[in-house]
């Protein structure tokens, strides 16, 4: 690393050496921690009494600066990356006032982007912890060629002030305090001025580096001081008013870049109200060396600049153990410039190469961001999770889901009903309700369907989920193919098709009333008539035909004498004149005519006809009933001559 020098004096040498020889580095002369050193020896320098920094928003600074800068609160500029130059120039400076001289370090830094961290105290958690230390103390450790102080913090707590991001990890956010801000974003601009809270933490381009100061001394090549004061408020501090903050001599520290875009880090000894500058003169000195963005860092005790792990400047803190002696303070963040950490330098083309090593880019790890991210992992850091079901990985940079065949969507969820295969593009060719696989379109058929695309019903006699249970219908009865039910044959009812259909009804569904006549049952099925005994025809309309009776009037009478039998049960309705079982039978002597029941009129011992009654009257009665006697009166002697009657009634 080259030095140089600005101004330099023989006095600054002798000045260097001096202060070798009355300045302590080590722990035991008290430099450890913050109170290694008491207040009454300590040149405390802060801006503010009450916390630290305004309370008021980023919007009140925005509205309060002056018109010239528009909306824009800060100022971006692009880092130098001369990385085949020295890592940094340091000059030891001389800088004339009206009645003093003022000595410090002037640090020029080719490639800031690579080469410059912001660290914690101590080592990474020392902000969380509270944790101070020497500049030398965190140098040492993280093998910082340079280093100088930076961030201000709570000299009753040791808690870091304002925001801090080291090496890509956000350490803490300020919650929108709005003081004079340092950082390096991950594409390595350099931004200078007030940031709103969204833009601290906007990782769209992320910063690595960040650090808040208090007081913007240059903006744009000018003095901004002034307006800075405006915009950070005039509080009372510590050691007086925030006038009397920015115009007490004291020593000081400060960042900023030049033309080139190289950072510059400037760190001034003094003693508060004694030697040292105020804050309008140390942008003076820097806006003549070139310098176009600064801020003021904290100053006073806590002004330190270490050299190769070692106290290279006079600090303003009496030691505790020995006045004679001045000791470095403990202090908060420190600025440690570094040799480029990245092999190769381009991080693989997976990365930026920051102060800390490769920043790998999102879906990139390892030292060198040659490896993607774990399976399973994704985005900046590798910290995200994917959120891909059904799905190996998905991709290391967006954490898009690369979906398995039969799998779609952000979070590759199964194919929509219908689709399946690669993409879910491909139309499933199930029919009847029937639902494909996902990945191979094999069709689940519905309930009563069968096939390779579910076309075919399930056979007779089965039914249901894959055609695998059995019909339990009878009579010829079929089974729905779906769910079962029985679709009984005609003439057939019931939950299984077990019961005929009731009397007088057939048919399907027995819902066809039977049309037989004189008490005949139809059949179930078809209903034709089966008649009762004594009838017969299509509809049991007619009884039996005469000489004929009984079930289908298929028996013959057995009645005699022209006597009909019944047709139903075949009893004989004999003639008049005829009796008996089959009318084999003449009316018994004194009767006669139908049913024989009616008695003969005949007198004298006559009889009557069976039938018609009509009376055989006996020898010597005449007469309708015979009631008449009749005499035979014949001529002895004459035998030819007629004969001649006479009659007398008998009464």
């Amino acid at each position: 690393m080259a030095t140089t020098r600005i101004d330099v004096r023989l006095s600054w040498l002798i000045l260097c050496l001096c202060g070798r020889l009355w300045t302590s580095r080590t722990p035991a002369a008290g430099v450890s921690a913050m109170d290694d050193v008491p207040l009454p020896y300590m040149d405390v320098l802060l801006p503010y009494t009450d916390g630290h920094g305004p309370r008021h928003s980023h919007r009140h600074v925005r509205d309060c600066q002056p018109h010239v800068h528009g909306n824009h609160t800060h100022e971006s500029f692009p880092a130098s990356n001369q990385s085949s130059l020295p890592v940094a120039e340091v000059r030891l400076a001389i800088y004339k006032l009206p009645g003093r001289v003022v000595t410090g370090h002037f640090t020029v830094v080719h490639d800031p982007l690579r080469t410059l961290s912001v660290l914690e105290p101590s080592r990474p958690g020392g902000c969380s912890s509270y944790r101070l230390a020497t500049v030398e103390e965190t140098s040492q450790a993280a093998g910082c060629l340079y280093a100088q102080n930076a961030g201000f913090f709570n000299t009753h707590t040791g808690q870091c002030l304002g925001n801090v991001v080291s090496d890509g990890r956000m350490v803490q956010d300020s919650g929108g305090i709005q003081n004079a801000q340092f950082g390096i974003r991950r594409d390595g601009t350099l931004v200078f001025g007030y940031l709103s809270q969204e833009e601290v933490l906007d990782q769209s381009n992320p910063f690595v580096q960040l650090v808040s100061g208090v007081v913007w001394l240059l903006r744009n090549g000018e003095v901004y001081i002034k307006s800075s004061m405006t915009a950070e408020c005039d509080k009372m501090q510590e050691t007086g008013s925030f006038h009397h903050f920015a115009e007490v001599m004291s020593a000081r520290t400060a960042l900023g870049h030049d033309a080139n875009g190289r950072v510059i880090l400037l760190q001034v000894d003094g003693q508060t109200g004694e030697r040292g500058m105020n804050l309008f003169e140390m942008a003076i000195f820097l806006k003549k060396n070139g310098v176009i963005n600064a801020i003021n860092l904290d100053g006073g005790g806590s002004s330190t600049f270490v050299s190769s792990g070692s106290l290279a400047n006079y600090p303003s803190d009496e030691c505790k153990a020995d006045k004679r002696w001045h000791c470095a303070r403990a202090v908060s963040t420190i600025l440690c410039v570094h040799p480029q950490r990245c092999h190769p330098s381009d991080c693989g083309a997976h990365g930026v190469c920051a102060a800390s090593g490769c920043f790998c880019d999102a879906g990139w790890r390892d030292k060198n961001c040659s490896q993607e991210c774990l399976p399973g992992f994704y985005g900046e850091g590798c910290h995200q999770t994917c959120s891909c079901m059904n799905s190996d990985s998905c991709h290391h940079v967006h954490g898009g889901c690369s979906c398995s065949l039969g799998f779609t969507g952000k979070s590759c969820e199964e194919c929509l009903p219908g689709y399946y295969g690669d993409g879910c593009n491909q139309t499933c060719s199930c029919m009847n309700g029937g639902l494909c696989h996902h990945i191979h379109n094999n069709c689940s058929c519905t309930p009563g369907y069968t096939g390779k695309t579910c076309e075919e019903e399930c056979l007779p006699g089965f039914y249901g989920d894959s055609c695998n249970q059995t019909c339990s219908c009878m009579n010829g009865g079929s089974c729905h193919h779906i769910h079962g039910g029985c679709m009984c044959s005609p003439g057939f009812i019931g939950k299984t098709c077990e019961e005929e259909c009731l009397p007088g009804f057939h048919g399907d569904g027995c819902n066809q009333k039977c049309s037989c006549k004189n008490g005949g049952p139809c059949h179930h099925v078809s209903g034709s008539c089966s008649c009762s005994p004594g009838f017969t025809g299509k509809t049991c309309e007619e009884e039996c035909l005469t000489g004929f009776y009984g079930d289908g009037c298929n028996q013959t009478c057995s009645c005699m004498n022209g006597g009909s039998c019944h047709h139903i049960h075949g009893s004989c309705s004999c003639s008049p004149g005829f009796t008996g079982e089959t009318c084999e039978e003449e009316c018994r002597p004194g009767f006669y005519g139908d049913g024989c029941s009616q008695k003969c009129p005949c007198m004298n011992g006559a009889s009557c006809h069976h039938v018609s009654g009509s009376c055989s009257c006996s020898p010597g009665f005449t007469g309708k009933t015979c009631e008449e006697v009749f005499c035979l009166l014949q001529s002895q002697t004459n035998a030819h001559r007629p004969k001649s009657r006479s009659r007398k009634r008998i009464t």
